[in-house]
């Protein structure tokens, strides 16, 4: 079990469990019409779309939850003659929560508008929502630079998939990943097939992308503690928001001097552009997985397949990251009911912030391209700042 010194830094963070069994003894609830939670987890094991059904969950770690998350089905455009559909967003923050709850807020309400713009989904749609969502992010680092430097050290991985007319759209800027999960009826198993490009210095692709693309700075990935990383700080090679990797106007005083890079630079080092998948939608095509990197850390793409394909559809998302801290305490040779009652913050040692959407796909309804007036409008842990224990 845990050596008897890291008991003692740990043990007064402990305190009575705060996301409970799954029979739900001894832990303390609030609920609302968008879903529940349970101290550090926040759930909504199950919820119809435009083309099926989803489940939900976030659990905290971080002293700030720095994931932020949505799912919105019904309109996808401005105009109501536009496309319907289901669109997905998985938004994992780092240096703060401040970059991925702007995204949550902007990145959506851009892409209707270039939907519109465009009559119809489109990567050059999707590519703009990025852009603009970036660009108003950074013009806000730009604004509160007096007063809030460090706003421009924080930044979030973005991952956005979209249901569109019997098309799937992925794209994707960072780490976080989705797998589908595609029948394999002469095998009688479901097969992961991942349909997210991931941008990590520690994927030696990335680092050869990066390496052509600024030739002339020999240190533009370093190895450093046995990780890659981009400038030696940042193991991510796209985001949105991290302007200090961006523009160099931020890379000055008062920015804290471990962002600062020594030497001024002439473009920008990490880039916001997503890399984007467009498929038709098959009919063995039977979920989708969204998840942030924190999933992956502990789960194959093809275990957590399984694990959807096996299991009841109502509160899947939740016994998804369950299943994941479950490993996680495993690797630190503990029990997961220790695992549970280690308070938020002390909880980042174990685990990251980790965020859950998994999309069933309803092929009857995407045949029928049906749509009623109800939309679907909900955010990961209640659209509020977790920033507390309940």
């Amino acid at each position: 079990m845990l050596s008897s010194g890291f008991m003692k830094i740990v043990y007064p963070c402990w305190k009575p469990s705060v996301e409970g069994d799954d029979n739900n003894n001894g832990s303390r609830k609030s609920r609302d019409e968008s879903g529940r939670s349970e101290g550090l987890l926040w759930y909504k094991d199950l919820g119809h779309h435009v083309n099926g059904e989803f489940s939900m969950a976030v659990v905290q770690a971080n002293n700030l939850l720095e994931d932020a998350s949505q799912l919105e089905s019904g309109p996808l455009s401005l105009y109501d003659s536009g496309p319907k559909g289901t669109f997905v967003g998985i938004y994992d923050g780092h240096g703060g929560p401040e970059t991925s709850r702007f995204v949550n807020d902007h990145l959506f309400n851009n892409l209707k508008r270039f939907t519109a713009e465009h009559q119809g989904m489109t990567v050059d749609a999707i590519n703009k929502a990025y852009a603009a969502t970036e660009e108003d992010f950074l013009c806000l680092v730009r604004e509160q630079w007096c007063n809030k430097p460090q706003l421009a050290s924080v930044g979030t991985c973005c991952l956005v998939g979209m249901i569109c007319n019997g098309t799937l759209y992925i794209a994707n800027a960072g780490d976080s990943r989705v797998v589908l999960g595609r029948s394999e009826r002469a095998l009688r198993e479901v097969r992961a097939i991942q349909v997210s490009e991931e941008h990590n210095a520690s994927i030696e692709s990335v680092r050869e992308e990066l390496r052509s693309m600024h030739p002339d700075d020999s240190q533009i990935v370093v190895l450093k503690h046995k990780v890659w990383r981009v400038k030696g700080i940042i193991q991510i090679s796209r985001s949105i928001g991290d302007a200090y990797l961006k523009r160099s106007e931020f890379n000055r005083e008062p920015l804290l001097a471990k962002f600062r890079l020594p030497e001024p630079f002439h473009k920008p080092i990490l880039s916001a552009k997503p890399a984007i998948y467009v498929e038709k939608i098959y009919p063995q095509d039977e979920f989708l997985i969204f998840a942030s990197d924190g999933l992956w850390e502990h789960l194959s793409n093809q275990e957590a397949v399984d694990l959807v394909h096996r299991s009841p559809r109502n509160g899947i998302a939740r016994r998804l990251i369950k299943t994941a801290l479950r490993e996680a305490a495993k690797k630190r040779e503990m029990r997961y009911s220790d695992l549970k009652k280690i308070d938020r913050g002390v909880r980042r040692h174990f685990h990251d912030d980790i965020t859950v959407i998994v999309l069933f796909i309803d092929h009857q309804l995407i045949s029928k391209n049906s749509w009623n007036a109800t939309t679907v409008s909900i955010r990961g842990a209640g659209g509020t700042p977790t920033d507390g224990n309940s």
